[in-house]
């Protein structure tokens, strides 16, 4: 399938797949159950979910209180900063993030196993996002942080537009409160 790295951040992988690219464009395998299991990733997906934003939209950090879902996340056209913070409980690395440029270019994906929040911010004029998740999705136990939390510090770049958020994003608790 291509290769799978570690983040800084156990449990978080960058994966870059093997592309095969002639004059009639390009292949390439998106997810092996095989090659995750190979990598000790024993996800069983059981939802796809896509989204199409503009510049500078900047989706999340959102999670699932009790039923927490693992994260296959890719760009299909554009780019996107993409940001997990871990709030796994009792994890040395709680309240710590990580995040990963993923381009339609590159095809590269983003591993978030559950107990993370997520969010991602546009980069390129519009972008095409879509993600596997191994639980369903449920509204009311949907939680989140705000996406500015100075505890947690992301570095999130200037889009060049602003950010542009959702009402229900812009009054997202604070990480203290999670």
């Amino acid at each position: 399938m291509g290769t799978f790295t570690p983040c800084p951040i156990e449990g978080l992988y960058e994966i870059t797949p093997r592309i095969f690219k002639d004059q009639r464009g390009y292949f390439f395998e998106s997810y092996s159950g095989r090659d995750f299991a190979g990598e000790g990733i024993n996800a069983a997906f059981v939802q796809d979910n896509q989204s199409q934003s503009v510049r500078g939209v900047l989706r999340g950090l959102h999670f699932q209180k009790t039923r927490p879902q693992g994260k296959l996340v890719r760009v299909i056209t554009g780019e996107v900063f993409d940001a997990a913070v871990d709030i796994r409980p009792g994890s040395p690395s709680r309240g710590k993030w990580h995040a990963v440029v993923l381009s339609g270019e590159k095809q590269n994906q983003f591993w978030i196993p559950p107990g993370f929040a997520h969010g991602f911010l546009v980069l390129s004029e519009t972008a095409v996002f879509a993600y596997k998740c191994t639980d369903f999705y449920y509204p009311e136990d949907e939680g989140g942080i705000i996406w500015n939390d100075p505890d947690i510090g992301i570095k999130w770049p200037d889009p060049g537009t602003g950010y542009l958020l959702s009402e229900k994003d812009k009054r997202l608790p604070p990480f203290s409160a999670v």
